[in-house]
């Protein structure tokens, strides 16, 4: 069989084996989304907020990534036509140019976000090999390369071999974050987790508390896009948003339990002091040494799910853009199992290069992962503008009614992610700009490949833009205004 996206000959065999049930699509979203972002959240919060706080941040972040999956699954049913999710939203509802950002944001986020999780890893393993320190040495950038090429590898074997790991290792990482919850629930302290209860320690007033653990909300729901991503693989179309809800509402309780609960073992001063992951300092401050262990464990097989899962989603966002011609050819090819190899290269060497950029960072965890989720802002608020588009005007290739539920839905996952760029702040936009703006010259060089104008006016206009913020990015490194 020939596939009409690639131009290249693909066994039927190699094509059917690759669909996904709703189970495999739901173990995706859920495996992308429990990584490293959950092991770190209690020191996380802990330098933000307290309790008070930690509730309104997760009542917001809880809400607003709700409605984006609702968006999600709204949008794989009224427009079945756009395959990998966030990137196609962008192109169908803003033009080319805009599709082929979201497409690369999207991309580098994922890219950055891969380097948390061997940055976390190299850390757990810190904690008894010193030589590693944080994850930010030379020998931890040198351990987590070798993880790096190792995965490279495996995914090159085919999808199907990744996607059947991937759902093993999502029921292997959930049990050690629910024992987690329920142990520190048995050792609450009452009295500890009233005192931290207020937040009194910290200057500023409770919005601004709240703000500042946007970026880490965002952090550990990316991956609910999920199941959209791969939407090509899917058995049946419905399948893609139930799997998007059900992966949702699924983390969403243990995320914010991990939070709460860590309030009640140890004072919030000391909490915001533990290194990563902390959440196995907590755990051994409640049931000694093994727990430490256990979390550690639990944490290295959870990240290397959520790393198979993330390396997949990043390389099918460049396939797919590159089979519409909004990103160069050479994306294009995959081979016989069905694998995306030169995007999914690319997306090695990416994680690559940012792993050796954090080497230079003071505090390479937290860089990574508030860049990552900075870089992923713009492409949700394009596809949540775009459900709004389509349910505002909905043109020939929108299916079904139009409904006032899914009208306001698409509203406030709009404004939430508004708010969130808002909330990421001066230095992480400027960062992401440094990012995008080099990326143009992929789009200029798939534009050449057909012979066709790089830019039309309104296209050139946001070109400059995002020079401009690059330009002014880059000074603000080079003169101490902003740090990595």
């Amino acid at each position: 069989m020939t596939s009409s996206r690639t131009g290249t000959d693909i066994p039927e065999e190699a094509t059917a084996a690759v669909k996904m049930t709703l189970l495999t699509l739901t173990t995706m979203v859920v495996g992308s989304m429990v990584g490293a972002g959950v092991f770190s959240l209690p020191s996380r919060f802990a330098q933000e907020t307290g309790v008070a706080g930690a509730l309104i941040a997760w009542a917001i972040a809880g809400t607003g990534m709700l409605m984006l999956a609702l968006v999600f699954q709204t949008l794989a049913v009224r427009r079945p036509d756009l395959d990998a999710g966030v990137y196609a939203y962008a192109k169908a509802g803003f033009g080319e140019y805009l599709g082929f950002f979201s497409a690369f944001g999207y991309w580098a986020s994922a890219c950055v976000g891969n380097v948390t999780y061997w940055v976390l890893i190299t850390s757990t393993i810190g904690a008894v090999w010193p030589a590693l320190g944080d994850g930010d040495t030379v020998l931890a950038a040198i351990v987590s390369t070798g993880g790096l090429w190792a995965f490279y590898f495996l995914i090159r074997r085919g999808v199907k071999e990744a996607a059947a790991i991937n759902r093993v290792v999502t029921v292997a990482k959930v049990v050690p974050i629910l024992v987690f919850v329920v142990l520190a629930l048995f050792f609450l302290d009452v009295q500890i987790f009233a005192a931290n209860f207020g937040g009194a320690d910290y200057a500023g007033s409770l919005f601004d508390q709240v703000r500042g653990t946007m970026l880490a909300t965002v952090f550990v729901f990316l991956g609910v896009e999920g199941a959209s991503v791969y939407s090509r693989h899917a058995k049946r179309r419905e399948d893609i948003g139930r799997a998007t809800v059900l992966g949702f509402l699924s983390v969403f309780a243990v995320f914010a339990s991990v939070t709460i609960v860590s309030y009640g073992i140890m004072p919030m001063a000391e909490i915001a002091d533990l290194r990563q992951p902390s959440m196995a300092a907590v755990l051994e401050e409640a049931v000694g040494t093994w727990g430490q262990v256990f979390v550690s464990v639990g944490l290295i097989v959870s990240v290397l799910g959520a790393y198979l899962a993330w390396t997949l989603m990043a390389a099918e966002v460049l396939f797919v853009a590159a089979g519409d011609d909004d990103m160069p050819r050479f994306l294009r090819r995959s081979n016989a199992a069905d694998v995306p190899v030169p995007a999914l290269l690319m997306t090695t060497l990416l994680s690559q290069a940012v792993l050796v950029i954090t080497l230079f960072s003071d505090d390479a965890f937290n860089f990574a992962l508030d860049l990552t989720s900075s870089l992923s802002l713009i492409p949700f608020l394009l596809a949540a503008a775009f459900a709004v588009k389509v349910m505002v005007r909905p043109d020939a290739l929108t299916e079904g009614e139009g409904r006032r539920r899914d009208l306001v839905v698409s509203l406030l996952a709009t404004v939430y992610t508004a708010f969130l760029l808002f909330a990421a702040g001066l230095k992480f936009v400027l960062v992401s700009f440094i990012v995008y703006a080099p990326a143009t010259i992929l789009f200029a060089m798939a534009r050449r490949e057909q012979g066709r104008r790089v830019f039309s006016p309104a296209e050139l206009v946001i070109c400059a833009l995002s020079i401009a913020g690059a330009v002014v990015g880059v000074i603000a490194l080079a003169s101490g205004w902003i740090s990595l």
